[in-house]
């Protein structure tokens, strides 16, 4: 079985004018199994956000390699790449990013639309959803009716819409009290393991590093 993601001697840098240069990655390799769910901790600048973005095909690396699914996508055009994003990637974010003018339901509607999914099977898959992380009384709630956990789920449920074979979170619970956070991480932790996808969280939370299934820490610029 393919890994859900493989990074092989990936490097970034960034140019600040001649001749400077920021070397953020030096030669990250990673593979992402399906099922697994991995915590990447890295301190502050450390790059863990460029990382991520790489992973996501958000950003490109001056060398080496990304593979989403058994899929080389190194040195895909624009159109391949947002392909990949939509149909293989799903994202989550420290804040939800939900479109405050849609409900709960439509919010995860919306993506499987643009994937060409019909409005009807949408809709199923969104409540289907929705009712596994506890919140079949919130379908008809826009996020502003609903509580930071709550619309954080939601953005779960929204980046599994489109039934992806990686999940990436960025601090998905860094905005939340400790109680809420368990809450939130445990139906996020549910949802993977019932549908196999391969998981790669960033986290500074330590406690919820230690339960996902293996951490990985970024230090200058490689994986430790």
């Amino acid at each position: 079985m393919n890994d859900a993601l493989r990074l092989d001697g990936i490097q970034k840098g960034y140019h600040l004018g001649k001749p400077n240069e920021i070397r953020v990655l030096t030669g990250v390799d990673l593979h992402v199994a399906p099922g697994e769910v991995c915590a990447l901790v890295a301190p502050s600048g450390a790059g863990k956000s460029t990382l991520l973005h790489i992973a996501g095909l958000l950003d490109t690396p001056d060398a080496g390699r990304v593979t989403v699914a058994g899929d080389d996508l190194t040195g895909q055009g624009d159109r391949a790449r947002t392909r990949a994003r939509r149909q293989r990637i799903g994202f989550v974010y420290q804040f939800h990013h939900l479109l405050p003018e849609f409900t709960a339901t439509e919010n995860i509607v919306l993506p499987q639309l643009a994937n060409g999914e019909s409005p009807e099977a949408a809709r199923q898959r969104a409540e289907d959803l929705l009712n596994r992380v506890g919140l079949s009384h919130r379908l008809t709630h826009r996020p502003a009716e609903m509580s930071g956990g709550e619309q954080q789920r939601v953005a779960f449920c929204r980046a599994l819409a489109n039934g992806p074979a990686l999940l990436l979170a960025d601090e998905p619970t860094g905005n939340l009290d400790p109680g809420t956070s368990d809450t939130v991480f445990d139906a996020l932790m549910g949802l993977v393991r019932e549908t196999g996808m391969g998981a790669l969280i960033a986290t500074h939370n330590l406690d919820l590093a230690a339960r996902m299934d293996r951490t990985v820490r970024l230090e200058a610029g490689r994986l430790v």
